[in-house]
């Protein structure tokens, strides 16, 4: 069994979390800042389908992509010395969510309802929340969004549009982040997607360690500017 979260509930220990579904730690509570930002401060996230209760989680093992292992492909590299696209920040967040929430081949429902892009983008004005996207002939071609405290980024999802428009974007996020000295990036799930950029799973108890320290950095809250060019 796992607790039901009243409002000024805390969470409790990660370690609790079940087994098998992989990481379900509670239920309830709402997803007011304060709560989400006590989550993640926590390796904890709330994911689950809309018209059901909040479901908070904390995986084990965790992927993680730290940014000085990134893998580009030889044919990304290629693209991005292109300069056929531009990358922004925080310009279209709320866009950037809807899109992520658009059905995807084989899926029939999204865990992006509007209650979560309500949520997080009350997260985003509070310049906690960051979207990076890729603009091609004026369009939003793809990108992704995330939580960002102290120097740790916890990514929530990405889209593309065009080809290669979601990976760029990540690659722009992963060399910025590397330069402001960020620890970690959270990917949550193992997919072989962000295995192939070197993301790779630790267990829970690294992660929490990590974590404990990270997000006690000097972070950069508020609208995000990145300050370099992507081909190296």
């Amino acid at each position: 069994m796992i607790p039901w979260l009243r409002p000024r509930d805390p969470f409790p220990p990660v370690e609790r979390a079940l087994e098998e579904p992989n990481g379900l730690l509670a239920a309830g509570g709402d997803l007011a800042p304060e709560r989400l930002v006590l989550a993640y401060r926590q390796g904890i996230f709330p994911w689950f389908n809309r018209g059901d209760p909040i479901l908070w989680w904390s995986p084990d093992p965790r992927m993680v992509l730290f940014p000085a292992e990134l893998k580009v492909s030889r044919s990304l590299r290629k693209r991005l010395k292109l300069h056929d696209y531009e990358v922004r920040t925080d310009h279209a967040f709320r866009e950037v969510m809807e899109a992520c929430a658009e059905p995807r081949r084989g899926q029939t429902g999204t865990w992006i309802h509007p209650a979560m892009v309500a949520a997080y983008s009350r997260l985003h004005q509070a310049g906690l929340a960051h979207s990076v996207e890729t603009w091609i002939g004026g369009r939003l071609a793809g990108g992704l969004y995330g939580v960002a405290l102290g120097r740790a980024f916890f990514g929530e999802s990405m889209f593309a549009r065009e080809t290669d428009a979601s990976k760029i974007a990540l690659v722009a996020l992963v060399r910025q982040l590397a330069r402001w000295r960020f620890g970690l990036i959270d990917c949550q799930m193992n997919t072989p997607h962000l295995a192939s950029f070197g993301a790779r799973e630790i267990s829970r108890a690294e992660f929490s360690l990590r974590l404990a320290e990270l997000v006690n950095c000097p972070g950069i809250v508020g609208r995000w500017k990145f300050d370099h060019d992507l081909p190296e």
